[in-house]
């Protein structure tokens, strides 16, 4: 009952909120994707615009032979998918949105996908395969292109060795090969080093790519930035710097979405020097001089002054943590700020309360609710002025979930996991624990001393209010802390999937429902495995290259490499469902997720508001797209 409830408020309309503050954010499509299915059916989905009208409903038509049909007779004013019962051999689709009583103008045309995912072929490249990916409309024409980090011979930053150079390529989803950026020699591969970040810094309807660059990075066009001929590497292979880059300029540069052209490169703030400095009591509370620590990077965008993104380069995590914050307007590269927690030394009972509370993820959110982002970077958040907002002495971890997850508290919520190992396990820091995210506030915790890698949070028993939490020593939780029963084994990946409001687990290329009566995960979806099978490691399924609300309705897409590598293969789900929400990636919190998500330990997205079973109506985004007037 409360569903129909849900969905009745829902289709009414998202609540209307003022448009003070307004976030500028791209201008999409519909999204428009249909897939014919096993009984000749054909389902479809679009998406509902948070700068939609209240109560706007759809009209959707089928194109066969040339003519052109209506398939529903009424409006559809529920939710933004329906399956077509008599399709017929139809060639595409488009709907045409209705407000008023009045059609508007026909969207794209759909063609008829005849399995569910979208195949992009992959340019291939001799020893490489594809690894993380991100999205954002590089060519300003409403629809999502996908920015895949090509891999080879990646090494963690803890182990010496020569690696391959990173390499970027944009594609559309058509397979058209945008452009290729080549990072170089200079920049080494690995999780830890290559953040990239695509997203529209200015506003002008395209995406922009930010990222660490070298002497050597060639840009989409072949333009080499710094000096081609330098090789910074270290090049003895009886130290443990080999293969690390110790030496030599590092830049900071913004490339053309829509060529890979290298628009503007300064310095990157801040430098490695010195390379002792960056050690803490993060992890195991040591410290190194060969290029461990030093070379720990992060980044996100964030909309500091709560109407434009900026973009945040960052270096250190265990000890010294610095944060860049960089504006990108009308062709200019500037600094806003620079957050450093100052470095410091063993023991480290003098050093900074932000120093070694670093983790390999990160999260923007407006945790105060000043309309401004706080970047929350693992145990301690920065504020949107630079200053630190507060440090809740979690130490590093490997995971953070931020989010409405109780919606009988107010505010957000800060789920932490934290690494207790050896000098130190003896400050018997929580392994894992809830916060208030406004104030860093602990809520609960449990496991003291002990070190958890791995956690995650998720709606995925409707018997009890809010999310759950799982993951480490215990069972599932409630998102008050009490156990309640078995965990699910899987907890890295959470994806909304299904037709209920309730989110789904993935793992091992597999999409799994919790049965919480029977306490089990159950599949109800399995992509081909490009790599062989298993979860034992990020290239057999651990996590996606890339999940988010990329076509279609709210619900999310999967992308992952297709077999061999030599494609990536979008999957999209055609299970109907009963629930209208705006596209998740109107929402400010959860588009700066995927914007993050491809960051060191990857991490699922969470929307701003609670999505879940007994959810109330979310409050309308102030967002204004791409080409709107001020």
């Amino acid at each position: 009952m409360r569903n129909l409830i849900l969905n009745a408020f829902l289709t009414a309309g998202l609540l209307a909120m003022p448009a003070k503050g307004e976030r500028e954010m791209e201008s999409l499509d519909r999204g428009l994707v249909a897939v014919r299915q096993a009984d000749g059916k054909v389902f479809t989905s679009w998406r509902l615009l948070a700068t939609d009208p209240e109560g706007t409903a759809f009209h959707l038509y089928r194109v066969a032979g040339g003519e052109v049909q209506r398939v529903n007779r009424e409006p559809l004013e529920g939710a933004t998918c329906r399956v077509d019962e008599l399709p017929g051999e139809v060639d595409a689709y488009f709907i045409r949105p209705v407000v008023g009583g009045k059609e508007g103008p026909p969207g794209k045309r759909a063609k008829v996908l005849a399995s569910d995912f979208i195949e992009i072929p992959v340019r291939p490249i001799e020893g490489y395969r594809p690894g993380d990916a991100s999205a954002g409309d590089l060519d300003g024409d409403g629809e999502y292109e996908i920015v895949l980090h090509q891999v080879s011979g990646g090494r963690d930053n803890s182990f010496s060795g020569i690696t391959g150079t990173p390499v970027l390529d944009a594609y559309k989803l058509d397979g058209t090969h945008l452009w290729r950026i080549d990072l170089g020699i200079n920049i080494r591969e690995g999780e830890h080093y290559t953040q990239f970040m695509v997203y529209d810094l200015d506003g002008d309807g395209r995406a922009e790519i930010a990222c660490k660059t070298a002497d050597g990075t060639k840009d989409g066009r072949g333009k080499i930035i710094g000096d081609k001929d330098k090789d910074w590497r270290n090049k003895d292979e009886g130290s443990q710097r080999f293969g690390r880059i110790l030496e030599g300029p590092e830049y900071f540069t913004i490339f053309d979405g829509r060529t890979g052209a290298a628009l503007k490169t300064v310095d990157f703030i801040p430098g490695r020097d010195p390379v002792d400095g960056w050690g803490g009591i993060g992890g195991n509370g040591g410290n190194d001089s060969y290029g461990n620590r030093c070379d720990r990077f992060l980044a996100c965008v964030a909309y500091l002054d709560g109407k434009h993104p900026s973009v945040v380069m960052s270096r250190g995590v265990y000890g010294r943590i610095v944060l860049a914050a960089w504006d990108w307007r009308g062709g200019e590269l500037s600094s806003r700020w620079v957050f450093d927690s100052g470095i410091g030394k063993a023991p480290y009972d003098k050093a900074s309360p932000y120093s070694g509370m670093g983790g390999h993820a990160l999260s923007v959110a407006d945790v105060d609710g000043d309309g401004k982002d706080e970047i929350v970077y693992q145990a301690m958040t920065v504020d949107d002025n630079g200053k630190g907002l507060y440090s809740t002495g979690r130490r590093h971890g490997d995971a953070l979930h931020v989010g409405d997850f109780d919606p009988e508290r107010p505010g957000a919520e800060l789920y932490l996991v934290t690494e207790n190992e050896g000098e130190t396990v003896r400050f018997r820091t929580p392994g894992a624990g809830l916060h208030d995210a406004k104030t860093g506030s602990l809520l609960w915790s449990h496991s003291p001393g002990v070190d958890i890698s791995d956690g995650v949070v998720a709606d995925i028993d409707p018997r009890h209010p809010g999310a759950e939490v799982w993951g480490g020593p215990g069972g599932l939780r409630t998102i008050r802390g009490k156990e309640i029963g078995p965990r699910p084994r899987i907890a890295d990946w959470v994806i909304w999937w299904d037709g209920d409001l309730l989110r789904e687990i993935y793992g091992g290329f597999s999409i799994f429902k919790w049965n919480p009566g029977e306490g089990r995960e159950e599949p109800i979806f399995t992509a081909e495995a490009p790599f062989g099978s298993g979860r034992g490691n990020r290239h057999a399924g651990l996590r996606p290259s890339l999940a988010a609300d990329l076509i279609g309705d709210w619900r999310e897409e999967l992308l992952v490499p297709g077999p061999g590598g030599r494609s990536l293969r979008l999957y999209t789900t055609t299970i109907p469902t009963a629930h209208r929400l705006t596209t998740l990636m109107h929402d400010p919190q959860y588009r700066l997720s995927v914007a993050w998500q491809n960051v060191s330990y990857n991490k699922p997205p969470h929307p701003s508001f609670f999505l879940g079973a007994g959810m109330k109506p979310p409050v309308r985004p102030a967002i204004r797209t791409a080409g709107a007037a001020e």
